[in-house]
């Protein structure tokens, strides 16, 4: 458990100086360099991420059920909800229409997939890793909100949707009809 809250402690941590310390972010920006501040919180970010992966996939399976995964039709409505989960977590990165009406969609995302994933995982360690990033994408959605909106540059394009559409279809059949979350997690979907 220490390992995972560790790797959850320093991924959510880096990804929490924004909103938590801009004064700090906004000096080491301009110590190191755009580049070499992106450099020092992506190394800092893996770290993080291959701790809290290396931390949930040691203690799964062993540590105590606080609720179960409910009924059948449950974990189908979860699966069938990821769908566009995924649509909207690609769209964080393409110049859509939905990108700009949704103004942050990967946390958007993040916030639907760890509240979708704590109704059917009811372990502490699911707790852990769920509730955690579910607690860290409401602060940094909040703080996200209380900033001025600047509008992606271009003019978003309807082609772009559609990409998003496609692109997170096929990861969303891939990941549960394909086999894909029971390669990557040991557990399949539907």
């Amino acid at each position: 458990m220490t390992m995972l809250m560790l790797g959850l402690l320093v991924f959510c941590g880096a990804h929490l100086v924004r909103v938590v310390a801009p004064g700090y972010r906004e000096h080491m920006i301009a110590r190191l360099g755009p580049l070499g501040w992106k450099g020092v919180y992506s190394v800092v970010s893996l770290v993080g991420f291959a701790l809290l992966v290396l931390g949930y996939a040691e203690i799964r399976w062993v540590s105590p059920v606080l609720w179960g995964p409910g009924p059948g039709w449950l974990r189908m409505v979860v699966g069938l909800a990821m769908l566009p989960v995924l649509v909207v977590f690609v769209s964080a990165y393409l110049p859509g229409r939905l990108r700009a009406a949704l103004r942050h969609p990967m946390m958007l995302a993040t916030v639907a997939w760890a509240a979708l994933h704590l109704l059917v995982n009811g372990r502490v360690a699911d707790l852990v890793l769920f509730g955690g990033f579910l607690a860290w994408a409401l602060v940094v959605l909040f703080d996200s909100y209380r900033r001025p909106w600047r509008a992606p540059a271009g003019k978003p394009s309807l082609l772009w949707d559609g990409v998003a559409v496609v692109a997170g279809g096929a990861a969303w059949w891939w990941l549960a009809f394909g086999g894909g979350h029971a390669l990557l997690f040991r557990m399949p979907v539907m």
